[in-house]
């Protein structure tokens, strides 16, 4: 397998919990960016990562327009804008229209960091209650990169993960546990 270089997560509804779950197995070292698109009603305030702040040891910041990508941060897609990937491994925020009804939109940034990152990218898709984030997922795929799925059993809404399921064959599907640990799996020993 090819050394990773970024994890793009797409989460909505139940998302708090699932973040949490996942973040916390997280050191504040880890050796890769984690982005993360969580649907959010525009012109909401900075409670999710004031939150995750208080929750995780890793920094969780929200992203900023042209903002280099480095290891040992998440990203997070701030209210009302979509979080793409540039090719100068950049973070780029655009107002374009919603995607799935939603801006930001998960399929937007998996679909960035598919062509930037191609194979050594992977897809995350959790709980939540529309499709945002299947195709996005499918490009993942089709680049060469990996797919997770949350396991739609332990979901708080399945709907997310099992229309991601119709779509990819996911590398893994995963309860929120199991999801953290893997990515903990993926922090080399030897640094």
């Amino acid at each position: 397998m090819n050394q990773l270089e970024a994890v793009v997560v797409g989460v909505s509804a139940g998302g708090l919990k699932a973040l949490v779950t996942i973040l916390a197995y997280l050191p504040a070292d880890y050796h890769l960016p984690v982005i993360i698109v969580q649907h959010l009603l525009e012109g909401s305030d900075s409670f999710l990562v004031d939150y995750l702040n208080e929750q995780v040891s890793i920094c969780v910041k929200e992203a900023a327009d042209k903002e280099t990508i480095c290891p040992g941060y998440v990203y997070v897609a701030p209210p009302g804008y979509h979080l793409l990937i540039e090719d100068e491994r950049l973070l780029s925020l655009s107002i374009d229209p919603k995607v799935n009804y939603s801006r930001p939109s998960i399929d937007v940034l998996f679909d960035s960091a598919a062509f930037v990152f191609q194979e050594k990218c992977l897809g995350i898709v959790l709980t939540g209650a529309n499709r945002d984030g299947s195709e996005g997922l499918r490009h993942i795929k089709m680049n060469g990169g990996q797919a997770i799925i949350q396991d739609p059993a332990t979901a708080e809404y399945n709907i997310m993960p099992l229309a991601a399921m119709s779509v990819v064959k996911a590398d893994h599907i995963l309860t929120l546990d199991e999801i953290g640990k893997y990515l903990l799996e993926l922090q080399p020993s030897n640094r």
